[in-house]
């Protein structure tokens, strides 16, 4: 009876043990996946009586909790959602990364208008011709179109067109009046403007708010034939005036207003071709002034907001029209 007894208490003790162990070995096992999930996603996995544990997975969690893939009914709540959260992991990473990225680039873009603003009185930091005192359409043709590469006809017409009459104004006297340029020169089309005869040119010329000379309205007229010219050989006008810089804006690096120069040796190169081809008032200065506004070469000063900007457009590829 004694061993009987004995036996029977052995018995009971060893039982006691084997489940003492296995809780243990549960116990550990559900510490080392939260320990393995914090160091995948860093959010506490925490019993609760409430659907969720995973807060930050719940949008997530709710809009698969028809996907019984993801489930199993054998398991504990807790295993659950367990499963749940590795399942989640993996394929929806992007979505943890996602706002780090958004953070990065806000953060990027808010560093980048500090360095490009004034220590002053915290406007934006432009080209230093640029002054207090420059008129509003001077400051707007700097920040939206001055170094912006132009591929289309027309356009490229009228910006040599206007800086042709830098022999005579300056950009702020000129672009005030461009509205009125564009409607007589019925929007710089070179078609259109080649067939102008002397009725056009003496209503332009005469025309007082315009204050264009005859022979400057002339010379506007000429060009435009000899656009069609190059047209018809090289495809485009603008085709053939990137040509020269081969099809490539060239981005410059000035720090300073005394580095820009007035005049290049591939300005002078191009004006002198562009007299062969009959063209009229293309001196190496007008021409380089054209290419300036076109965005075959970007001038902006390097502490310039719009440098960065137009730097990213010029190295794109070229993109003929």
């Amino acid at each position: 009876m004694i061993f009987s007894n004995m036996s029977k208490t052995n018995v009971r003790r060893h039982v006691l043990e084997n489940r003492c162990c296995k809780e243990k070995e549960k116990s550990s096992t559900q510490s080392g996946l939260s320990k393995h999930l914090k160091k995948i996603y860093p959010i506490g996995l925490q019993r609760s009586s409430s659907s969720l544990s995973l807060s930050s997975l719940s949008l997530s969690l709710s809009q698969n909790s028809n996907d019984s893939s993801l489930t199993d009914q054998s398991s504990t709540p807790l295993e659950q959602k367990i499963s749940l959260a590795l399942s989640l992991i993996s394929p929806h990473r992007e979505r943890r990364e996602f706002p780090m990225v958004v953070k990065s680039v806000h953060h990027q873009q808010q560093q980048q208008q500090k360095q490009y603003q004034d220590s002053g009185n915290g406007e934006l930091r432009r080209c230093h011709w640029v002054t207090k005192n420059s008129d509003k359409v001077y400051i707007s043709f700097h920040d939206g179109q001055w170094g912006v590469p132009i591929y289309d006809d027309n356009q490229l017409f009228e910006l040599l067109a206007l800086s042709g009459m830098l022999m005579d104004y300056n950009w702020t006297e000129i672009l005030k009046r461009r509205d009125l340029y564009r409607e007589a020169f019925l929007g710089f089309d070179p078609e259109i403007v080649a067939k102008m005869g002397d009725k056009e040119i003496n209503e332009i010329s005469s025309n007082k708010a315009i204050m264009l000379a005859e022979n400057r309205v002339r010379c506007i007229i000429d060009n435009a034939k000899c656009i069609l010219k190059i047209v018809r050989e090289y495809g485009s006008f603008s085709s053939f005036m990137w040509g020269y810089v081969s099809y490539k804006p060239t981005i410059n690096r000035y720090k300073y207003p005394r580095n820009v120069p007035l005049r290049t040796p591939k300005a002078e190169a191009i004006s002198k071709d562009l007299l062969k081809h009959g063209f009229r008032l293309v001196g190496p200065v007008i021409v380089y002034s054209f290419m300036q506004a076109a965005g075959l070469t970007i001038d902006h000063l390097v502490d310039c907001f719009r440098y960065n900007e137009c730097v990213a457009l010029a190295e794109r590829p070229w993109r003929h029209i």
